[in-house]
């Protein structure tokens, strides 16, 4: 099952990703050593060779301490020898317990270490803030970037779940002080959770060339369309809150239109909603995973999909944040 990515540009950095990311939080978790790196053998020769993970994953699953997905995709490039191959993606700044949290300057270089020893590799190709620390002035987590990137251990940086308010100011910062900028941002976006991202955020996202890579992009498995009465949220540990927050009138208005728009094209719901993400303004590459090997065909599905404008217009309509009851 192989294919050709058209890559897109990441702002302008040089640097270029599969227009799909594979959301690496699974490996360690739900998929263990042997189906991750099935998982990682599919990717590959599918062409989808974007990766993203973080030290955190996955801090919370039992027995786990952080690092796991690190660890398992470092092997699997150390095993493969594709190192060349992958654009990797990791992040900085959750809560690891002994290990630190946070974005300070000694926090990000000890974790950057740890990451780069985890993943067998002497470089990341981008480095997000997972989260932002309001303790620490933005300055002071830039200039650790700046270092960095000046030692070839880092070759972009990004901004995950910051608040237009924090990323407008890391970037005034960084033009001022002549620091490195958040040049992607990462938010929460998908065709249930627009309103957080679109608006301000998304329009200085634009204006600044940044490009965006949204995690989320599947509502935790809720636009497959696999969860659609309550007798269905037992499939996933998760069911108790994709049931609270997305079956609702709404939801079930944007399920029966991936499912009118799916059925045009002899796709699956997620893969529409994924190609509806992907033709969104400002949009470089969401993020989707897939514990399952078989599950990696509707990803490549979803990067094939070309929707029509009426497509557009109609899922559009059903999600509309104001169509809320």
């Amino acid at each position: 099952m192989s294919t050709t990515a058209h890559f897109r540009p990441v702002a302008d950095t040089g640097l270029s990703i599969a227009p799909l990311v594979f959301g690496g939080n699974v490996f360690g978790w739900t998929a263990d050593r042997a189906t991750s790196f099935a998982l990682l053998d599919r990717l590959l020769d599918a062409g989808l060779t974007t990766i993203d993970t973080a030290d955190l994953y996955s801090r919370w699953a039992p027995g786990n301490q952080g690092g796991e997905s690190e660890t398992l995709i470092g092997d699997w490039m150390h095993q493969r020898g594709v190192r060349e191959r992958i654009q990797l993606i990791t992040k900085v700044g959750s809560d690891m317990g002994d290990a630190g949290t946070g974005l300070s300057a000694a926090h990000i270089e000890r974790a950057a270490e740890a990451s780069l020893k985890r993943l067998r590799t002497d470089r990341i190709d981008i480095y997000f803030s997972h989260r932002p620390d309001d303790s620490v002035p933005q300055a002071e987590t830039l200039a650790a970037y700046q270092r960095l990137i000046a030692a070839g251990k880092v070759r972009v940086i990004g901004a995950s779940n910051f608040s237009v308010a924090q990323l407008r100011e890391a970037l005034a910062l960084a033009r001022s002080q002549g620091l490195p900028r958040y040049d992607i941002l990462q938010p929460g976006y998908n065709l249930f959770d627009r309103a957080d991202y679109e608006g301000a955020l998304c329009q200085l996202a634009i204006e600044q060339g940044l490009a965006v890579i949204p995690f989320y992009a599947l509502a935790a498995g809720f636009l497959t369309g696999k969860y659609r009465r309550q007798a269905d949220l037992a499939q996933s540990p998760r069911g108790a809150a994709i049931g609270q927050k997305y079956l609702n009138p709404r939801g079930l208005r944007i399920l029966a239109a991936l499912d009118e728009v799916a059925a045009r094209h002899a796709a699956q719901p997620g893969e529409v909603a994924l190609a509806w993400l992907m033709a969104r303004p400002g949009v470089t590459a969401p993020i989707a995973s897939a514990s399952r090997v078989e599950q990696i065909d509707g990803l490549v599905a979803a990067m094939r999909l070309a929707l029509g404008a009426g497509d557009i217009a109609a899922l559009d309509a059903a999600s509309a944040p104001e169509a809320a009851p």
